[in-house]
């Protein structure tokens, strides 16, 4: 079910979502989930007349089907596993550990990519706002909240366009707000058959984002 044209869109709604929270932020800021929570991010930023930045991390791919995952990894290598998915298929201990020591090498990659020398932001006492452009498993926005609890933010809202019912209520546990557009019930969700154009966002764009944040 297409619902929105491309993240632009997307991100024009949720920014007018957001607007009304802006007068009790304390000194927001927005962090794009990469790659595709960047441009939505670059909206919500500039509708809430704060900065934006990126938070690197990774889905945990399952080795037989990429396209899905069984958590995420952070930044400082903390990874946030679907315990019960991990016990249905079967990996054992060695494997999970392998396959985060392969996510982590594409983490820090692209962390030095997107971010040059620049150091992560302070995110002490302030509102954070994570941005992506849908949650399928909730796992990657999961891993994103408890890294910002690890760097001291004092309210984190999770603002996406479109939600598996199931993440929505996973990710409604641990942020203290969350914005979503749309949700839904059916068991195959997939993030891109809600835009009409949903293409692959290359490092480049996701750097002329950040730049023209600036």
């Amino acid at each position: 079910m297409v619902i929105f044209n491309d993240r632009q869109e997307a991100g024009n709604v949720l920014a007018g979502k957001l607007q009304p929270l802006k007068p009790r932020l304390k000194n927001p800021i927005v962090l794009g989930i990469p790659r595709g929570g960047v441009p939505i991010g670059f909206i919500v930023a500039k509708a809430l007349e704060c900065p934006l930045d990126t938070i690197v991390l990774r889905k945990l791919p399952i080795p037989h089907n990429p396209e899905a995952g069984f958590g995420a990894v952070t930044l400082d290598k903390i990874a946030i596993l679907n315990e019960k998915l991990l016990s249905e298929i079967n990996l054992s201990k060695p494997q999970v550990d392998r396959i985060i020591d392969n996510v982590y090498k594409e983490v820090l990659r692209r962390n030095n990519v997107y971010r040059r020398d620049k150091s992560f932001p302070s995110l002490d006492g302030r509102s954070v706002i994570l941005t992506d452009d849908g949650l399928a498993t909730g796992y990657t926005m999961l891993a994103a909240i408890e890294f910002s609890k690890r760097k001291g933010a004092a309210e984190i809202i999770a603002a996406v366009p479109v939600a598996h019912r199931e993440a929505y209520n996973l990710v409604e546990k641990e942020a203290d707000e969350v914005i979503v557009l749309h949700t839904s019930d059916f068991p195959y969700f997939a993030v891109a058959s809600f835009y009409r154009e949903f293409s692959d966002m290359p490092d480049e764009e996701v750097i002329a984002y950040l730049a023209r944040e600036k």
